[in-house]
């Protein structure tokens, strides 16, 4: 058994004779009352999802899961490739298992694929990714005067992300996978 602090994104926990797969987790320190955990999971069995709220000292049961190198290849409408980079295998997972982890995919990326049972359950992100801005509005004056320093620019890979008014066409930015925010530009 675990505590619920070691619960994150990809863990596979054991709730109600069911396996589920954490797709997103918050740790929340109240400044008055006990620390939580909310999670929402997937089931592996039926592929619902469930929302539940763990208190910090609450234990959970996190079943172990195996760590797999692997390197996105491309896009086939709701199915996306993967290579297993020991044995060059072609692995394919559906938008489904992928959610929100989709979109940041790019051609060449590598991933980590946590596996239970000889299958992919989840997989783990790079926490910072470079894109190249192939859309990128330009920059118009007096945008600063109104407060409105950010702009909304198109990724090499489709992703749209909020910038800096100064951010052009061409350019390389960092993006945080978790969070899904401007981190600078890569040449920086």
């Amino acid at each position: 058994m675990s505590q619920a602090s070691d619960i994150k994104k990809g863990t596979v926990i054991r709730h109600q004779s069911d396996l589920y797969v954490v797709t997103f987790f918050q740790f929340v320190n109240p400044g008055k009352g006990s620390a939580f955990t909310k999670t929402k999971m997937k089931s592996l069995t039926s592929g619902k999802s469930i929302e539940i709220t763990y208190k910090s000292n609450e234990t959970v049961a996190i079943v172990s899961v195996q760590r797999q190198n692997m390197q996105y290849l491309y896009r086939s409408g709701d199915t996306f490739s993967f290579m297993n980079e020991e044995n060059y295998e072609s692995v394919e997972l559906s938008a489904d298992l992928l959610g929100q982890d989709a979109q940041y995919l790019k051609e060449g990326i590598k991933v980590i694929a946590l596996m239970h049972d000889g299958s992919v359950v989840a997989i783990e992100l790079p926490k910072k990714i470079t894109y190249t801005v192939v859309e990128a509005p330009p920059a118009v004056k007096g945008d600063t005067a109104s407060g409105n320093v950010t702009k909304e620019v198109i990724c090499d890979n489709g992703l749209k992300v909020q910038v800096p008014i100064f951010i052009k066409q061409a350019e390389e930015i960092v993006v945080n996978t978790e969070t899904g925010e401007y981190c600078g530009r890569a040449n920086e």
